[in-house]
């Protein structure tokens, strides 16, 4: 239905409808414009439009810019609204922070401190509220937290440790002194501790900056690439180390002047890794520059301060030096004096006042003809060094690998001569006469000499056949004594009790097991016994000698630790790779000689109970019966005094042996089995039997209560040496690692 758009009709409308929600007048019928324009004007031209509609107007914000000066402040006004982070109701500290612009405010450490496990090397004092409103935020200093990557790896004798190098180096122990001898016994990581110090160090202080700018790592030649490996290892790819292991001289001088060239808070490469010898080489390339931290591994080299590389290390220009050594020096105090001045210069006094107020004292006090009051001196003295030496100096023994490595069974095992050494061996004695000589009250060459000879012949007869072909002192007609048709060109394991033994052991190890073998002696001769013996019988080997290079050196040790090797037998020469090395790839050591210096034994030795061996872990330590090697092995195991304890060269033998201890060397007990059993005076063998308890009660009172089990063949547990004991094996001393293994209360 069409209504009228008459205004009389509009107006009826209107008026009627006052009280509807909804009004009529809002309704238009869709119409042509003109219809609507005719319909919308009256004659007195009046517009009746919707009162809701408003006229559309023209909109616009272009401010009216008068000239440019009004124009570039608009838009600058424009820019400088500071930047909203789009998310709704967010508060976070970045709102407000512009790229390259250091942000204001308190500063915070590297690492969380309140984290579960966290290892906070320094902690800021706690302040009073009054306190925190006047010091200065920008100076406040902060916590000082090892990174969670090495934290969470450290176990608790090593955070032990990284906390008291780090208190060390920055001089919070000793104040004025800035270094330290980390002294634990090899296998107790070392290496994961020092790294994780200068990790530290190169990133984070308590003044919210790194502590040092760059780092040096010196180590013998044959540990650099390991020392590389572990930064790698423990760091994953967060630092690049420079590591220096040959090349020309001008190379090395070119990557030495780099190093020391870097500057900044971010050097490329902090970390130089180099050997004693390189060192030593190129050091006026390195004392140019300053350095902020230098790590002696194996330091026991710096004991003499007369050498070259203890005068090129002391005069690099650092005063953070820290000390590796898993057998500190413990037989001069001369040595002890050279250790501790290099990391801690004047700690000691000079060498001057440390021999007249140390060492003449305590040397006297241990005096066999000492008065009560010397020794009384020379106790306080020695209480006096011990107490200054060990603010600088951790020592943890290898008891604590008990709780996380398999059982260690350390076995000395007595071997008699063959007749062909015993009848070379008395000869010997009655030519050479060496006991003789010492009568005249002096040591020649020639007594020297003869102890390595007798050393030699206790290993193989072969080592002196040249000796008996030319006829030198105290081999005259001995070449007789060999069999018919003797030749060195083949080993005839058959003349040497020692080496019947090892030939057992090896047998043995490899029909009933996938065990693998590392045999160390201290004569390359030797080893080239033990090649002749492994190519005799097909055993797979490697060889680490002092001709090997120093990469070939990381291939062969890194090749032998893989499971998938085919190597059953490792060759090593203690005194070219006995230190650091890691070969938890075999898990039997066989020692085939011993050394004067225990150290050197000690460190050969733990080249296979280490961080990551599965096994249970054998040692064998080869003695020729009633020969030399037992008096040697005596003298290591005895304990003995600081000035009377034999060192590592030969040499040094005349002044720690008495006329009459060197006389006892120059003999052969043939009825003993096992002269070292005889002096010990053991109470807990029976009939040569060994009981349990000791009879009466008591615990050997011999320096040798060490090993805590004599056996014969009835009483071993090692089935291997079981099976070779008839070869030629007398007598065994052995112990457990772990104190609820041992056989023996």
């Amino acid at each position: 239905q069409r209504r009228s758009l008459a205004p009389s009709q509009l107006a009826k409308r209107k008026a009627g409808d006052e009280d509807e929600e909804e009004e009529e007048e809002d309704w238009h019928p869709p119409t042509s414009r003109k219809r609507q324009k005719a319909a919308n004007e009256t004659e007195s031209g009046e517009c009746y439009r919707s009162p809701f509609r408003k006229p559309l107007a023209q909109l616009t914000n272009r401010p009216h810019c008068l000239d440019s000066s009004q124009h570039e402040a608009f838009i600058r006004s424009i820019l400088s609204k500071p930047f909203k982070v789009p998310i709704p109701n967010y508060k976070g500290p970045l709102g407000l922070r512009s790229l390259g612009v250091k942000r204001a405010g308190v500063r915070s450490p590297l690492h969380d401190p309140f984290e579960e496990g966290a290892l906070v090397l320094y902690e800021p004092p706690v302040l009073s509220a009054h306190d925190q409103l006047k010091i200065d935020k920008d100076k406040a200093p902060v916590h000082v937290v090892v990174d969670p990557v090495l934290s969470h790896v450290l176990r608790p004798h090593q955070r032990e440790g990284v906390k008291f190098l780090w208190d060390c180096v920055t001089s919070r122990r000793i104040p004025g002194s800035h270094g330290c001898i980390m002294a634990d016994e090899m296998g107790l990581g070392k290496t994961l501790q020092c790294i994780t110090l200068m990790w530290t160090l190169l990133r984070q202080s308590p003044d919210c900056k790194p502590e040092i700018e760059k780092a040096v790592v010196v180590s013998p030649s044959s540990l650099v690439r390991n020392w590389y490996n572990e930064v790698e290892k423990w760091l994953g790819g967060r630092i690049q180390p420079l590591a220096i292991d040959g090349g020309s001289k001008e190379e090395i001088d070119r990557k030495l002047v780099g190093f020391m060239n870097q500057r900044g808070l971010r050097v490329p490469s902090p970390i130089l890794i180099i050997s004693y010898e390189t060192f030593r080489l190129h050091a006026e390339v390195l004392q140019k520059g300053s350095v902020g931290l230098v790590i002696c591994d194996e330091g026991h080299r710096l004991k003499n301060s007369e050498n070259q590389t203890y005068q090129a290390l002391n005069s690099l220009n650092t005063p953070r030096r820290v000390l590796i050594s898993g057998t500190p020096i413990q037989n001069d105090l001369l040595e002890y004096f050279s250790l501790v001045h290099f990391v801690n210069s004047g700690i000691l006094g000079t060498a001057q006042e440390f021999k007249r107020h140390f060492e003449m004292p305590i040397l006297k006090g241990r005096d066999a003809d000492a008065s009560e009051a010397e020794r009384h001196k020379g106790e306080e003295r020695l209480k006096e060094l011990i107490s200054i030496v060990n603010r600088c100096l951790i020592r943890r023994t290898s008891d604590i690998l008990s709780k996380y490595l398999p059982v260690k069974i350390e076995q000395v095992v007595c071997c008699r001569l063959t007749p062909l050494q015993t009848e070379l061996y008395k000869n010997f004695l009655k030519q050479a006469k060496p006991v003789e000589e010492l009568k005249e009250g002096k040591i020649s060459v020639s007594s020297l000499s003869s102890i390595t000879s007798l050393k030699k012949l206790c290993n193989h007869p072969a080592l002196i056949y040249d000796k008996c072909v030319e006829e030198e002192e105290g081999f005259m007609g001995a070449l007789d004594l060999f069999p018919a048709g003797y030749s060195t060109k083949s080993v005839e394991p058959q003349l040497s009790g020692k080496m019947l033994v090892l030939d057992y052991i090896l047998a043995v190890t490899k029909s009933t097991s996938n065990d693998k073998v590392v045999l160390v002696s201290n004569y390359t001769q030797t080893l080239d016994l033990f090649e002749k013996l492994c190519r005799n019988r097909r055993y797979l080997y490697v060889r680490l000698d002092g001709t090997m290079s120093i990469k070939k050196r990381a291939k062969i040790v890194e090749r032998f630790n893989s499971p998938s090797s085919p190597e059953f037998i490792f060759m090593l020469s203690s005194k070219a790779g006995g230190c650091g090395l890691n070969l938890i790839g075999a898990n039997r050591l066989v020692m085939f000689d011993p050394d004067w210096n225990p150290a050197n034994d000690e460190q050969a030795m733990a080249r296979v109970w280490r961080d990551g061996q599965k096994k249970m872990c054998y040692i064998y330590r080869l003695l020729s019966t009633g020969t030399i090697e037992e008096k040697i092995f005596q003298r290591q195991t005895h304990k003995k005094a600081l000035s009377s304890c034999v060192v590592d060269e030969e040499q040094d033998v005349e002044r720690h042996f008495s006329l009459g201890e060197l006389k006892e060397l120059f003999t052969l007990n043939e009825t003993t089995t096992s002269d070292t059993h005889d002096k010990i005076k053991c109470r807990r063998c029976v009939n040569g039997h060994q009981v349990r308890p000791p009879p009466d009660g008591s615990d050997c009172t011999s320096d040798l209560s060490q090993w805590h089990h004599c056996a014969d063949k009835r009483g071993l547990q090692d089935s291997v040496l079981k099976a070779a004991w008839d070869a030629a094996v007398t007598f065994t001393f052995h112990h457990h690692s772990h104190e609820e293994q041992r056989g023996i209360p």
